[in-house]
């Protein structure tokens, strides 16, 4: 019941924090990347966000007294249609400062905006330049720039897996950040989009690759083919009762991750739906948020930073 008080409290805390909250842009107004002259203005409705102008993070920093020297860039869902920033987003990252981690919401910009020129690489640019501008703050927000890492939900969990699959970097704009480092430490994946093949989350798909995606374009976001043993550890959850996102994408990641000798945990549990909740979830799921704390703590990405 305790621990039940304080989740709803965090939720309340998120809710009444949406005006108050930091709001970091993450490109210079006259270098934005992948741009193509159209303004589109940032658009909420219904606790939702449906069109992104102004690509950036929410940060939620904890007390220097509190501080693990952790963080964690957390890529909201919403099947490429929407953000949904504050269950997926505000809510989570108050959590995560309950145990010492500073937390940045991500609110970056939808594959079917008329802004972009090309739709299906616009939210990893913006995932991209969200970890260099975290990193190149580290010293100020006593972070460690190796212990940054990612959490997606949903499509959100495309967008984060693909941060740690991809070596490439797409969000150059040759300034100083170019330098830094996007790769995630460690990536933590609830419920994820994966796959864009016979397992596909159909509206993620159709809005990150249109209508009529050729072979070669479905094969490139599948992210369970593209994985390497550079891929950081990974902490995964899903639900076999998800009936939106088919936990087919867990297996076929956790699988990829396993054959590139990549430490990953995958936590399947009979109950909990799509994007698990922080509360009141059916039996043995409610335990899914203890075995998170757990598995960053048994990672080192919690434990206290010992100064000399």
């Amino acid at each position: 019941m305790k621990r039940l008080l304080i989740l709803l409290f965090i939720f309340f805390i998120a809710l009444t924090q949406v005006d108050a909250q930091e709001f970091i842009p993450i490109w210079p107004k006259d270098k934005k990347p992948n741009f193509n002259g159209t303004v589109v203005n940032d658009t909420v409705y219904n606790d939702r966000i449906w069109r992104v102008g102004t690509p950036g993070i929410y940060a939620f920093k904890v007390s220097k007294e509190e501080n693990k020297g952790t963080a964690v860039l957390i890529c909201p869902g919403g099947s490429f249609e929407r953000l949904s920033y504050l269950y997926n987003g505000f809510n989570i990252a108050k959590w995560y400062n309950t145990l010492g981690i500073n937390a940045f919401v991500l609110i970056y910009r939808l594959p079917h905006q008329a802004d972009l020129q090309q739709r299906e690489i616009a939210p990893l640019q913006d995932a991209q330049r969200a970890m260099k501008v975290i990193r190149s703050n580290a010293a100020n927000w006593g972070i460690q720039k190796n212990r940054v890492g990612v959490m997606g939900t949903s499509a959100g969990g495309h967008v984060a897996s693909s941060l740690g699959i991809h070596e490439d970097d797409v969000s150059s704009i040759a300034d100083a950040y170019d330098s830094l480092s996007f790769r995630p430490d460690f990536m933590i994946l609830l419920s994820p989009v994966i796959t864009m093949g016979k397992y596909a989350h159909q509206p993620s798909k159709k809005n990150l690759l249109g209508t009529d995606p050729s072979v070669t374009a479905v094969e490139k976001s599948s992210n369970e083919l593209h994985v390497t043993p550079s891929v950081p550890p990974t902490f995964m959850v899903h639900a076999l009762n998800d009936s939106t996102v088919n936990v087919q994408n867990s297996l076929l990641f956790y699988t990829a991750l396993l054959d590139k000798k990549v430490n990953a945990s995958l936590h399947i549990f009979p109950q909990g739906g799509h994007g698990i909740k922080l509360v009141d979830n059916p039996g043995s799921t409610e335990l899914w948020m203890n075995l998170l704390a757990l598995w960053l703590n048994e990672k080192g990405f919690v434990a206290p930073i010992i100064k000399k």
